[in-house]
């Protein structure tokens, strides 16, 4: 878009990309600070991110409620120890409404291309519904946000339903139906055992036997909510202990491979307790070390893969026919719908559409190397900020953790381009080189890399894609306040009475 033709659209001081986990904290931060100028697009017509689009049977968070909500906002009155899909969707909605974030959302509204224009110090965005100007773009798009379906061979010829989990049909009918589902990742363990009683059969292709561990889920009691209620001090011992539980998980995966033995036995404990099939069990037995993947947190999903009218299959899928699916063995399994557990696309489309210095997208950038600073800037996208970006996710915890620290770093920084008149910010490429070759060193010897497995934690290079290799605190302590050393910061050479402002 040329100068003249952005001239006339809408200005905004600060364009947030998102309003799911991450874009709901931003506005209630950017409010704490004084910024009202501020706009959320969202491409939905609600809010509420991930937990807005997934509806399928079972959709529930992995994480103990008590962890994964914000810490300004803690909710003694979770039904159940993990929240599930439309319970976690009311707290959201909530929490943006009790902090007057609504307001500042535009639904309907997906980005389609965002690019940076120098001559102005400016982001132009074509959405949707129009097209605007921003001073500052932040990107708080998950990582989950785009479906993958494999291409597999005779996908279009298939004649009968089929869907993929972030889609779910909720009008088909699945009641005695012959049901195939291709996956066996963390939605699928969820929605397997919900509609394993309803299919007349189902047929389970298992590329790769996931780890499960017992997930210990139940409804809170009436006593435990009272308490939290009255003693908020329990909610913050709790949240706490939650925490050191699931970072204890970075022992696995960044420390030494050999820690992966205890929780590995607990997992295997859980398999041999809930399936007594000696052939089931090998069948269900990874052959690669725990956390070189996602390990899944279930109670019920062995239990379904033990009924009668339910079988796994580890052969490849060579075909998908009108009616069947024909693995590589040879063996044909008739099928009248297929369910597409098969995860998420590792960049999301969005990171395509943000073009930045030198015509360059942030795909562009990330598939040469994973890169950014912190995972909160990237070198060659002025005045531009992200949540959860490369190297700015964990392994080991919470994400809102992750996101809450990020969005206490982007603040910091928006604070002190508007108290010191600053209009252009960027990374500097040498700290985002020494920053990126830290994490390529200290993801050398990573179970994700070295755990015998593939992952959407590697990419096709076998490269660590994004995880922050080290203790989720250090990584707190490191980005606790905007470091602007690192940072290329200037004002604009025009006049003072023609210059945009952060405010």
């Amino acid at each position: 878009m040329a100068v003249s033709d952005s001239a006339a659209a809408e200005h905004t001081s600060i364009a947030v990309i998102g309003a799911g986990i991450a874009g709901i904290g931003l506005a209630v931060s950017l409010r704490a600070a004084g910024f009202e100028d501020f706009l959320i697009l969202e491409r939905a017509e609600d809010l509420g991110g991930t937990w807005q689009a997934n509806t399928y049977p079972g959709c529930a968070c992995d994480v103990p409620s008590q962890l994964y909500s914000y810490s300004f906002a803690p909710n003694p009155e979770w039904s159940r120890t993990y929240g599930r899909q439309p319970e976690i969707l009311g707290y959201l909605r909530g929490v943006a409404e009790n902090h007057d974030a609504v307001r500042h959302m535009r639904f309907g509204a997906e980005v389609r291309r965002a690019e940076w224009e120098e001559s102005e110090r400016r982001w132009i965005i074509r959405t949707d519904s129009g097209v605007l100007t921003a001073d500052v773009l932040i990107s708080a798009v998950g990582p989950f946000s785009e479906a993958k379906i494999p291409n597999m061979a005779g996908r279009d010829s298939f004649r009968g339903n089929q869907f993929h989990s972030l889609h779910w049909d909720h009008e088909h009918d699945l009641t005695g139906e012959r049901i195939a589902v291709i996956g066996t990742g963390a939605s699928a363990v969820q929605f397997i055992p919900e509609i394993a009683p309803k299919a007349g059969r189902l047929t389970v292709f298992q590329r790769s036997a996931p780890w499960i561990v017992s997930r210990l889920d139940r409804p809170t009691l009436g006593l435990e909510r009272a308490l939290l209620r009255r003693i908020p001090a329990l909610s913050t011992a709790l949240r706490g202990a939650y925490y050191t539980g699931i970072e204890s998980f970075g022992l696995v995966g960044f420390v030494d491979r050999r820690f992966r033995h205890p929780f590995q036995a607990l997992s295997a404990l859980q398999l041999r307790r809930q399936v007594g099939d000696r052939a089931l069990r090998r069948t269900l037995t990874p052959d690669y070390m725990i956390g070189c993947k996602r390990a899944i947190f279930s109670d019920a999903y062995y239990p379904a893969l033990t009924r009668d009218n339910v079988e796994v299959v580890t052969s490849s899928i060579a075909e998908i026919r009108p009616g069947s699916i024909v693995t590589t063995d040879g063996a044909e399994y008739p099928v009248d719908t297929i369910v597409w557990g098969t995860g998420f696309g590792a960049i999301p489309e969005l990171y395509d559409r943000i073009v930045g210095v030198g015509g360059l997208s942030v795909a562009d950038h990330y598939r040469r190397r994973p890169s950014s600073y912190l995972g909160a800037a990237i070198a060659g996208f002025p005045n531009m900020f992200l949540t959860l970006g490369p190297f700015g996710a964990a392994g080991n915890q919470s994400a809102i953790f992750m996101i809450e620290s990020q969005i206490a770093y982007i603040v910091d920084a928006l604070k002190t381009l508007r108290d010191n008149g600053i209009d252009r910010v960027e990374v500097r490429p040498g700290v985002q080189r020494q920053f990126l070759d830290e994490m390529r060193e200290r993801s050398r010897r990573t179970v994700w890399l070295g755990g015998g497995c593939d992952s959407y934690y590697t990419n096709d290079k076998g490269e660590n894609a994004g995880l922050y290799p080290n203790w989720s605190f250090e990584y707190r302590r490191r980005v606790a306040t905007f470091d602007a050393q690192s940072y290329l910061m200037s004002r604009s050479p025009k006049p003072a009475a023609e210059m945009s402002s952060i405010r």
